[in-house]
């Protein structure tokens, strides 16, 4: 009998973006002082899923969408995380983002842990139909691995309100009542909080302006660019633009404009209202999204997705403060590049943090049957934001650590001792 070599695969989530989270990892566990056995238990997600969803289209064939979801760790709680319609959507993506989520809620002192999801699939080439076919689809195979109490999917990238008003649909059906704490980010009409759907954007600016408390910059007189103008880039770019800010530049999927001067930010919301994105818009220079990144500003804020700022262009930046609205969108290898040119970073998991917090505070209101309004809800967020961002600065202040490192030795900390307190089982 003739013996075959079947050579060990690697991991099957062993993707650039998860080596990208592991680095940042094993660069903070350097720091952390947390015993061996615990690294070696939050290098790999608890549980991975890879599904295959049948739905019929508008046009009565028959396609299979590969989806998935990944839980990084339960120690602290119950999962959360968002679920992304994207057509690079994969299960490596999807574990480095569960990954940053268990860091982002530590830090934060959520009862959670980390998870994401996501169907591949090109969301605008899909009717609305499609899309709920889709969702209630993957809502039903997943059913048996999420619940309030287990895993709380959220809106992430091309889904909205609306999928989650399906998954909350799909997911009572089949317990027999409703069921609104299964998610958060849904319509207030079903339990869904408000403030959550502005959350992450404001967010982003609470942490800007007390970093700038920090440095002795005044907020009004800084000249910000924003990268993305979605439901993160957009609000923050409003915010900025309301507190006295300038903002020079944004972009989208149609690319970026820029007026020196300053752009008047509800123009641009109105222009994406009737357009569907920045593409209509005449009352300012086009740029491509690479330019807008090395245009001279105070502030970059990073609100489009992953891998933006590389090895490649970090030592094109032209900024004094980066800011990451978006989950992973700087490289390792800038990071050092920055920290050598003194550009300080203000970290994804605790800059774009107040989206989970507030979905936190839904999930709360939920499970109590009882709701807060908006100013109680945006007070709330400030604080926690505000106790992260003191912990956080103080921890770099101290120890001589980036602010990345700082961010993630804390929350590795808090979900460490917890781990230890519980154990491993058996």
């Amino acid at each position: 009998m003739v013996e075959v070599a079947h050579p060990v695969p690697t991991l099957e989530w062993d993707t650039p973006l998860f080596r990208q989270a592991r680095a940042q990892l094993e660069q903070a566990l350097v720091q952390a002082d947390i015993p061996d056995w615990v690294g070696e238990r939050l290098r790999y997600p608890e549980r991975a899923l890879i599904l295959t969803l049948p739905v019929k289209l508008d046009d009565g064939t028959l396609h299979s969408f590969p989806a998935y979801r990944v839980q990084h760790s339960s120690v602290l709680g119950p999962t959360k995380g968002g679920v992304r319609y994207d057509a690079e959507v994969n299960l490596g993506e999807c574990a480095a983002l569960a990954m940053w989520m268990t860091w982002k809620c530590s830090l934060l002192r959520l009862p959670y842990g980390g998870a994401k999801g996501g169907v591949r699939c090109n969301p605008r080439e899909l009717s609305d139909r499609e899309l709920q076919r889709i969702t209630r689809r993957f809502t039903a195979d997943l059913a048996p691995f999420i619940g309030p109490d287990q895993d709380i999917p959220a809106p992430d990238m091309a889904t909205n309100e609306q999928t989650m008003a399906w998954m909350m649909d799909t997911y009572s059906v089949q317990k027999g009542y409703a069921v609104p704490e299964i998610v958060t980010g849904k319509p207030i009409s079903i339990g869904g909080s408000l403030f959550r759907h502005e959350a992450t954007g404001a967010g982003v600016v609470m942490v800007i302006e007390r970093a700038c408390a920090r440095l002795g910059w005044d907020l009004t007189s800084l000249r910000c660019v924003v990268q993305g103008f979605g439901n993160v880039g957009g609000i923050a770019a409003t915010e900025l633009h309301e507190k006295g800010a300038t903002v020079i530049a944004v972009s989208d999927i149609s690319g970026g404009v820029h007026a020196e001067d300053g752009l008047d930010v509800p123009t641009l919301h109105e222009c994406v209202g009737e357009h569907g994105s920045l593409e209509g818009l005449e009352a300012a220079k086009r740029i491509t999204n690479a330019d807008l990144l090395e245009l001279p500003c105070d502030v970059l804020v990073l609100a489009a997705r992953e891998d933006q700022v590389t090895a490649a262009n970090a030592a094109n930046l032209r900024c004094r403060l980066l800011v990451e609205g978006a989950n992973g969108p700087t490289s390792v290898a800038a990071d050092a590049i920055l920290a050598d040119r003194g550009i300080p970073i203000l970290p994804d998991v605790l800059t774009n943090a107040g989206g989970v917090t507030v979905s936190y505070f839904e999930w709360v209101q939920d499970l109590g049957r009882l709701f807060w309004d908006r100013d109680e809800i945006r007070s709330r967020l400030a604080d926690k934001l505000g106790d992260a961002f003191d912990r956080v600065w103080a921890l770099s202040d101290r120890d001589g650590i980036t602010l990345r490192n700082a961010a993630l030795v804390a929350g590795i900390r808090e979900v460490s001792a917890a781990l230890e307190a519980r154990g491993i089982y058996p």
